[in-house]
């Protein structure tokens, strides 16, 4: 009798989802929904004909499958929660006194206060520029504004 096994293509296989050269730096693999049905197909083109897969197992990874889908959903939309979050939190901010620690060249922490004038989101994240007592944007040496993050405050009013 034969061995099922001999023959296979498996080769075509062997770098499915492999990172390549571009993609090695992140450290990262990921199943996306096409790599997960290609290897069904494989498994389907490669089965033994005389003893087929359990269909439940089929159903079962396909559940797995699935789920993990929506895990990824789930804390994608979270994050975009958490970030819409953050901003509502900073604009509320706006006009309220804070004082913020804050780390210069040397560094050495002191302490600023300030009014909240405008937010700016970079990258999701809120930031904050104030003005001082007299009313001027406080200012880097080159005169642009600063952007305080919401984790740098360490009193309001």
């Amino acid at each position: 009798m034969a061995n099922p096994v001999t023959g296979l293509p498996i080769s075509g296989l062997i770098n499915i989802n492999q990172p390549t050269a571009n993609t090695a730096s992140s450290g990262t693999s990921t199943l996306d929904p096409n790599a997960f049905l290609q290897l069904l197909v494989a498994e389907f083109k490669n089965q033994d004909p005389t003893t087929p897969q359990d269909p439940t197992q089929q159903i079962s990874q396909l559940a797995q499958f699935s789920a993990l889908q929506y895990q990824q959903q789930t804390a994608t939309a979270f994050q975009q929660f958490s970030s819409n979050f953050g901003v509502m939190q900073a604009s509320s901010l706006i006009g309220k006194q804070v004082t913020v620690n804050t780390v210069n060249g040397s560094g050495n922490t002191s302490s600023q206060t300030g009014t909240v004038s405008t937010i700016d989101v970079q990258n999701g994240a809120p930031f904050f520029t104030m003005k001082d007592a007299n009313g001027n944007t406080i200012t880097d040496n080159n005169g642009q504004p600063l952007l305080f993050s919401t984790q740098q405050i360490v009193g309001i009013g």
